[in-house]
């Protein structure tokens, strides 16, 4: 590609979470001239809504080994690129139970298989490290799990991708895409600070939106496979352990703890909605975070509680066939709308985690480029991140 910024390919990408904002950075290194819109706050939406732990991937080691693999990359990764955004604390995942015991093996070994180190501790050992633990447990595994803070790290994205040209407007928000002749050439938006309704022409518009990449898709006339799976975190006053503590088992209820500064957060529930506008705090969610977490950690139990909130998972798959949404992988998927759906200039990048949000850009980057008919590598795995407060600069 040749020319200046104003002759650059223009990519408009809807959706301020990680994900956009890993994508504006990835496309602006690659020459792409970009606008990104977000109807609200940056990171306000799922992204900065999750418990803040960076995935060992361990978590899906068993069951979702692609999730695994990209969690234990991404994670690797990001320690490099965003120096001094984690506190690099490890975890454990604890037996306490002879189910959890029977778990053991097929854990270790689905670790194994994905390329997530491990060290198996004896109870003592691991009451040593974290003496607020279960005094009943039977064993601990160490795997590199690590803390951070959910909306911080992913600013550091943003930060980098204006500081290199990109375009980045919250408190927009998309009214329709521009579609005629099976062609997406911009939006129509509307500033909910002025009023002033206007359009954003551009080459391909990405959405990024997360669990709303159902809605924004219906404007191009195209479906896209995405169920919002909302759960509930509580933070309690204390920091109760100093590493994230797992659940020896296959995901479910409560069955995390990530000590954030000085307050500890349980996570998390899982169901299925059709709008993620509209998820609720259950009160008897919360009860079972109390409940399952003080299992892990007895203390939970007396701990103060500081807030309880939800968030909406965008995962792919059918509603039909989800109904928690564990059921569901968490990888991540990269929808070119021209060839699933006849549908030109229009891509949708969805399902993932926060851990994994610079590999989930990378994918998408690449495909954006090969239909802009650019060839210019990814270099968001060697390009240190600005610090977060960039993001804030003038």
């Amino acid at each position: 590609m040749s020319g200046g910024v104003d002759t650059a390919p223009h990519v408009l990408i809807v959706g301020g979470g990680g994900t956009g904002g890993a994508l504006a950075h990835d496309l602006t290194l690659r020459g792409v001239r970009v606008t990104l819109v977000e109807r609200g706050e940056f990171t306000s939406g799922t992204t900065g809504r999750h418990h803040g732990l960076l995935h060992s991937g361990a978590r899906y080691a068993v069951n979702d080994e692609e999730s695994a693999i990209e969690c234990i990359e991404e994670n690797m990764l990001l320690r490099r690129i965003a120096p001094g955004s984690f506190e690099e604390n490890d975890g454990l995942f604890v037996g306490i139970t002879d189910e959890d015991m029977a778990y053991l093996p097929s854990f270790l070994e689905g670790c194994e298989r994905t390329g997530i180190p491990t060290q198996v501790l004896e109870p003592a050992e691991a009451l040593r490290l974290e003496p607020n633990l279960n005094p009943e447990l039977k064993v601990a595994v160490r795997v590199p799990d690590a803390t951070m803070d959910a909306m911080r790290m992913p600013l550091r994205f943003f930060a980098t991708a204006r500081a290199n040209g990109a375009d980045l407007l919250n408190w927009v928000d998309v009214l329709d895409l521009d579609l005629g002749g099976g062609v997406v050439s911009g939006a129509h938006v509307r500033d909910l600070i002025t009023g002033k309704q206007t359009r954003i022409g551009a080459d391909i518009v990405v959405n990024a939106t997360g669990p709303w990449s159902e809605q924004v898709a219906r404007m191009a006339g195209v479906d896209v496979p995405i169920r919002p799976s909302p759960g509930v975190m509580l933070a309690v006053r204390g920091r109760l352990t100093n590493m994230v503590i797992n659940r020896l088992h296959a995901s479910g209820d409560g069955d995390i703890i990530v000590p954030q500064r000085a307050l500890s957060v349980i996570g998390t529930s899982s169901w299925v909605v059709s709008d993620p506008d509209d998820l609720g705090v259950p009160a008897d969610h919360v009860q079972r975070m109390v409940d399952e977490g003080s299992i892990l950690v007895p203390a939970v139990r007396e701990a103060p509680s500081r807030s309880a909130w939800s968030a909406a998972r965008p995962l792919i798959g059918s509603r039909d066939d989800a109904d928690s949404g564990r059921e569901l992988s968490r990888t991540f998927k990269t929808i070119d709308h021209a060839v699933d759906d006849r549908v030109e200039g229009f891509v949708t990048i969805t399902g993932g985690k926060g851990t994994t949000l610079r590999g989930m850009a990378e994918v998408c980057a690449d495909a954006v480029c090969r239909k802009l008919g650019i060839d210019t590598p990814c270099a968001t795995r060697q390009t240190v991140l600005l610090p977060h407060t960039a993001a804030y600069a003038a």
